[in-house]
């Protein structure tokens, strides 16, 4: 995904092929945020009025690079994630046998789809939480950008754990799903604190 230009990858999307979808959008979401809250950090080093956060936004500046790199493999692996999938449930099912087979297939390849939008959703969290404090200590000149940069990890996020919710049913396993749902709690827990706390950082700045 990352090879396509914007254009060609918009096209792919609106395209009646399910592959890419809402989470591949999902992980891109995640990774414009990522940008973003590097940009801001990268307009807040070597400002001599900023000296005094200098460090801490050098620090924000490779994590969120790092990020938007890592949001980028996952945007790749979901849509690979999928078609995986699609090829389980394709799979023959006249005999016992086959169908062993193809029940063992769907069940592994459900684990990669819930794996990969869990994956994005731990990436967004931690872009939610940069973008919070870039929103409330970098350059204030930058705060709408650290906005939208927070407003797209949460929707990163809420992407990310709709692909979750979608794909939990078809695991068969009851422990299995239960783990899933505790994880997803987890990143749930204190999203919207987190958003309001980046609305109000910058709405500090534009007052």
């Amino acid at each position: 995904m990352k090879d396509l230009s914007l254009g060609d990858f918009l096209d792919r999307l609106a395209s009646a092929d399910p592959t890419p979808g809402g989470g591949t959008a999902s992980a891109v979401a995640g990774a414009l945020a990522a940008a973003l809250v590097a940009m801001v950090a990268r307009t807040t080093i070597g400002k001599k009025k900023f000296a005094d956060r200098q460090a801490a936004m050098e620090a924000i500046r490779d994590e969120a690079d790092a990020l938007r790199r890592d949001l980028l493999v996952q945007a790749e692996a979901d849509a690979k994630a999928f078609d995986a999938v699609l090829a389980a449930y394709r799979l023959p099912k006249g005999t016992p046998e086959e169908q062993a087979r193809r029940g063992a297939a769907i069940q592994g390849a459900t684990r990669g789809a819930i794996a990969t939008p869990l994956a994005v959703g731990r990436l967004a969290r931690r872009v939610l939480d940069l973008a919070r404090h870039v929103a409330a200590e970098g350059n204030p000149s930058a705060a709408s950008d650290a906005g939208v940069g927070g407003l797209l990890a949460a929707a990163a996020l809420r992407g990310a754990l709709l692909n979750v919710q979608i794909n939990l049913p078809q695991l068969a396993d009851a422990g299995e799903r239960a783990q899933v749902e505790g994880q997803a709690s987890v990143l749930r827990a204190g999203l919207e604190g987190a958003e309001e706390a980046v609305r109000a950082a910058v709405a500090s700045h534009l007052s």
